[in-house]
């Protein structure tokens, strides 16, 4: 076999192995996810519900039959399944309690089409705050499973949780670093803003909210102050230029208007 006719060989063989590769990669799981409802944030203690609409139930991979399980973190958890057919109506319901459920059935001998799977429960406590990213929970998380068979995950949803306390100092944290911004956008440096920023953080993550919230507000004046002396001094330096531009102006027409007193003078 020559060199031209090995290396197609090889071309061919590397061609298969990365289709394989590729095929074994292939989530086990690709359902499309149609419409959400999932709140993006909730106060600890407050009940929560989301809901999600599942549908194409039975591609990639093609199968007739399969489960339907699900988990969150929220708290006394009720979960309501429900099955729609392909004129759009309601075939079937399930409800199901506890922050884990398993056992539901899709299959197309049921005739279902479309599954819209809601959760309701309450928002749990925060267990470790985080300003930057923000502290989140799990809100909802779907899986698809077959018999004997490998599982995958359908859809992962997340929400911010919170207490009127961290609320609080939250948005005094984002006061003070859009002052911040503001204040170097405007030429300033304010060192000692993003100093009480820092401080503010640390004391907002070990949740001593009211600390946090002063040094926060300590950083907003300082900013504030900042970006006031740096507009100063730039309209200073502005008011500067223009009296020196004035000055030349005037220098420049005295100039000339003395040069033309002594051409008159000679003429």
């Amino acid at each position: 076999m020559t060199r031209t006719k090995l290396s197609r060989c090889s071309k061919l063989v590397v061609g298969l192995l990365l289709i394989f590769a590729l095929a074994l990669a292939a989530p086990a799981t690709a359902v499309s996810v149609g419409d959400t409802t999932v709140p993006d944030e909730g106060q600890v203690g407050e009940q929560m519900t989301a809901s999600v609409t599942i549908t194409e139930l039975y591609r990639n991979p093609t199968l007739k039959r399969w489960q339907l399980s699900g988990q969150t973190a929220l708290e006394n958890v009720t979960w309501v399944v429900e099955y729609y057919d392909q004129t759009g109506a309601r075939a079937d319901q399930q409800e199901f309690t506890g922050q884990e459920f398993s056992g539901a059935e899709v299959a197309t001998d049921d005739g279902t089409a479309e599954v819209i799977v809601r959760v309701t429960g309450t928002v749990p406590p925060v267990t470790e705050y985080s300003y930057e990213p923000r502290e989140e929970f799990l809100t909802m998380e779907l899986i698809r499973g077959q018999q004997g068979g490998a599982s995958g995950t359908v859809g992962t949803w997340r929400s911010h949780h919170f207490t009127t306390a961290s609320d609080d100092a939250r948005a005094a944290l984002n006061d003070a670093s859009t002052a911040i911004d503001s204040a170097e956008s405007a030429g300033a440096n304010p060192t000692e803003a993003r100093e009480s920023l820092a401080s503010a953080t640390d004391a907002y993550e070990n949740g001593n909210f009211g600390l946090a919230s002063e040094l926060a507000s300590r950083a907003q004046r300082d900013a504030t102050s900042a970006q006031s002396g740096a507009e100063q001094r730039r309209l200073l330096l502005y008011g500067g230029a223009a009296v020196v531009g004035l000055a030349i102006l005037i220098g420049g027409a005295y100039y000339w208007r003395s040069q033309q007193d002594s051409y008159d003078k000679l003429a």
